[in-house]
């Protein structure tokens, strides 16, 4: 190789030796356990135990630590032998994705479980 030819490459060498090594991406967000642990908090709050009427009928059963990957809540008739859930709310990923399902989603209070398990994903305890 040329001496010249050298000299012009030494520091191209030099400054890319000194570039930083890409980083190891790392996961974002929360775990959707993580996600759905605040939203049955909620839920138990401020649609169970406040006697709230758009949710004195039903009961809650939580299913949090489910081997599916996809922890959720169930919200069933009270004191029905029927068992089947009439509103899903499930967490799935990192970062979490919810889903929102069920009867109870047709109806008009759709609006505001919907507004409801959001502000609870995020952190928030507010009931409204």
């Amino acid at each position: 190789m040329r001496p010249a030819l050298c000299l012009l490459l030494l520091p191209l060498l030099a400054l890319a030796s000194c570039q930083a090594e890409p980083k190891a991406p790392t996961a974002h967000g929360q775990s959707a356990l993580d996600v759905m642990e605040r939203v049955a908090v909620g839920a138990n709050n401020c649609w169970m135990k406040s006697g709230d009427p758009a949710f004195k009928a039903y009961s809650m059963a939580p299913e949090l630590n489910s081997f599916s990957g996809k922890p959720r809540i169930l919200l069933v008739r009270k004191g029905s032998s029927d068992i089947r859930p009439l509103l899903v709310v499930q967490a799935e990923g990192r970062p979490a994705r919810l889903d929102a399902f069920g009867p109870m989603m047709n109806e008009p209070v759709a609006g505001r479980i919907a507004s409801d398990v959001t502000r609870w994903s995020k952190g928030s305890k507010t009931c409204r």
